[in-house]
């Protein structure tokens, strides 16, 4: 009971801090915000574009083209096999007559095709994958063309490894960014505890003499770093979803054009909670760090 009263007694103290200083405090919090709401806003946007990749019409396609030869009986086997897998979404399969009368009709090849004398097309299956993953349909590619009677297997997913690919980019970029965004979060919350170490240096080495011990010492400046984040991490979210809801409102007219329902998804509880647990979390490092070094260099009186 004495331990939580002792915590509660210096988160007291910790937003008294605030209370006498609130200028100061705002501008740090909104320098954090700022600062994290970049790499934030652009993960959050990042999730949303991959959301909205999955939903596009073009799905990617693999097309299965049957030997000449294959019978009845084996190409009916290759339609068991794609219905089996549970990566195949949709399987649409296309006789050679109903291929060779589609090129009639959209090549206007009426005439050469008449001289062949025969129909050069094989039967095919058109497959449309359950997701747009480049791995995923790779996969399929490969399989499918180490079946009995199979041809030649099309991977129509250029467009789709083009697109993971700068997601992968994007993301490494936006981890990049956090990480020196981070950095330079610690630096604030590291220069704003020392300004208040300094102004409690003899405070704390009268502590010192009479037996106080540095975790003591170092609790109520850890408890201001981390609520100092905190708060960076709220001055984020704001930040954030004020983006999303000016731009879902430009967007709305945009993609009304198109005859689309597209918008950006707001924050959810999980990305909140990382938010705001990682911008608590940095702000106690700084905080940390800053308290450590100070106690390190100090001298008994």
């Amino acid at each position: 009971m004495n331990w939580l009263l002792a915590h509660l007694d210096t988160l007291k103290e910790s937003l008294g801090t605030w209370v006498h200083h609130p200028i100061a405090s705002a501008l740090n919090i909104i320098v954090i915000g700022i600062a994290l709401s970049m790499p934030a806003g652009f993960y959050l946007g990042l999730s949303n574009l991959q959301t909205f990749s999955r939903q596009l019409s073009s799905d990617p396609q693999v097309s299965i083209f049957m030997n000449a030869d294959a019978t009845p009986v084996e190409v009916a086997a290759v339609e068991q096999r794609l219905k089996a897998n549970e990566d195949v979404g949709r399987v649409v399969f296309i006789t050679r007559d109903q291929a060779l009368a589609r090129l009639r009709r959209s090549a206007g090849l009426a005439d050469v095709l008449d001289n062949l004398g025969r129909n050069p097309l094989p039967d095919a299956f058109v497959v449309t994958a359950r997701s747009n993953d480049p791995a995923t349909l790779e996969a399929l590619h490969d399989e499918a063309q180490t079946w009995p009677k199979v041809e030649h297997v099309q991977l129509d997913a250029a467009w789709a490894r083009r697109l993971d690919a700068a997601l992968n980019i994007s993301r490494m970029l936006v981890t990049v960014l956090a990480v020196l965004l981070a950095i330079a979060l610690v630096a604030v919350t590291f220069n704003t505890i020392r300004l208040q170490i300094l102004t409690r240096h003899d405070e704390i080495e009268v502590s010192k003499l009479i037996g106080a011990t540095n975790a003591f010492i170092r609790r109520p400046f850890l408890y201001f770093g981390a609520l100092q984040g905190l708060a960076g991490g709220g001055a984020a979210w704001l930040i954030v979803a004020l983006a999303v809801l000016v731009l879902n409102v430009q967007l709305a007219d945009l993609a009304g054009l198109y005859g689309s329902m597209f918008r950006l998804e707001w924050p959810d509880l999980r990305y909140t909670a990382v938010l705001l647990g990682f911008s608590a979390a940095l702000g106690w490092l700084g905080a940390w760090l800053s308290v450590s070094r100070h106690l390190w260099q100090m001298r008994p009186l």
